[in-house]
């Protein structure tokens, strides 16, 4: 429920997901620090285990690179349990589940 409304899918298949970011009104965004809207990393695994069906019971490695801002398009690249969020061409967090 945290992250209802989001984001929108905009394209997906098995192992690519595109979405876009809602803007900076989501509580989500207040909720880190109120006058910089930024995606919390702790989203991302909620936004994976969604999109790609999968239920997160272990977290073997997580990487947070680039800060994610409001009404960002996100691309979610699955390869096994790895996953790699990339934002304007640049990785911004990998994940291995």
């Amino acid at each position: 429920m945290l992250i209802k409304n989001f984001y929108k899918i905009i394209s997906k298949d098995k192992n690519r997901v595109t979405i876009k970011l809602c803007d900076e009104n989501h509580p989500i965004f207040k909720a880190h620090f109120p006058t910089n809207p930024i995606m919390p990393g702790f989203t991302n695994f909620e936004i994976i285990s969604q999109i790609f069906d999968k239920e997160i019971t272990t977290i073997k490695k997580a990487k947070f690179l680039k800060l994610i801002k409001p009404n960002q398009i996100l691309i979610y690249e699955k390869n096994k349990n790895n996953y790699k969020v990339i934002c304007e061409n640049e990785m911004v967090a990998s994940i291995c589940l």
